[in-house]
């Protein structure tokens, strides 16, 4: 069966993308900085606002990136129809 997909919310969609990529900046910044922490030169230590202001930057960039995806996507298959996906049942 064919189905496509006719609208994309973009506060919806914007809101699940950040959430996701500043988590996940997380999962990766924590562990970086724990490790580096001994192996910075002249006993310096990592940017610990680092750990702070790039998952609050990729919550930022990613939900403005998707809500404007998805709201071009919405203007564009408006225009010439939504991307077709087939579903089976199993």
């Amino acid at each position: 069966m064919k189905r496509r997909i006719q609208r994309l919310s973009p506060h919806q969609n914007g809101k699940v993308a950040a959430i996701t990529m500043a988590l996940v900046s997380l999962i990766v910044l924590v562990p970086l900085t724990l490790l580096f922490w001994g192996g910075m030169p002249h006993g310096g230590r990592p940017p610990l606002m680092m750990v702070v202001w790039m998952p609050l930057f990729y919550l930022v960039i990613g939900y403005l990136g998707t809500a404007l995806a998805c709201w071009v996507y919405n203007l564009v298959a408006g225009w010439v129809g939504g991307i077709e996906y087939e579903t089976q049942d199993v």
